[in-house]
């Protein structure tokens, strides 16, 4: 990104677009599937939200920090949890809390 800050509205420009991770050159696509906005104050200085991204359930990737490419985004690093998954798909969510 231009200027190195990932907000809620530049992840709700790229909904439903995949971002690659290598791990152990293998590369894996996640979709962000969903943002999740916190309530904001008036005068809020913060940018609170969540996104959500959905995986292959092979390889599940483990809670860390991993840079991720995206066509339009560039390369990012995205700390994300993995909290949910069956057989086919696994779930993971990136929290961002931070003063604007």
């Amino acid at each position: 990104m231009a200027d190195g800050q990932l907000t809620e509205a530049s992840f709700n420009e790229n909904l439903n677009t995949k971002f690659s991770i290598t791990v152990n050159e293998k590369v894996v696509e996640l979709e962000l599937v969903e943002i999740k906005p916190y309530r904001k104050e008036p005068d809020s200085s913060m940018e609170r939200f969540s996104i959500y991204f959905e995986g292959p359930a092979q390889p599940q990737l483990a809670q860390q920090t991993y840079q991720m490419d995206h066509e339009l985004m560039g390369r990012v690093e995205i700390f994300i949890v993995p909290i949910a998954g069956d057989e086919k798909v696994v779930r993971y969510e990136a929290v961002f809390n931070y003063f604007k």
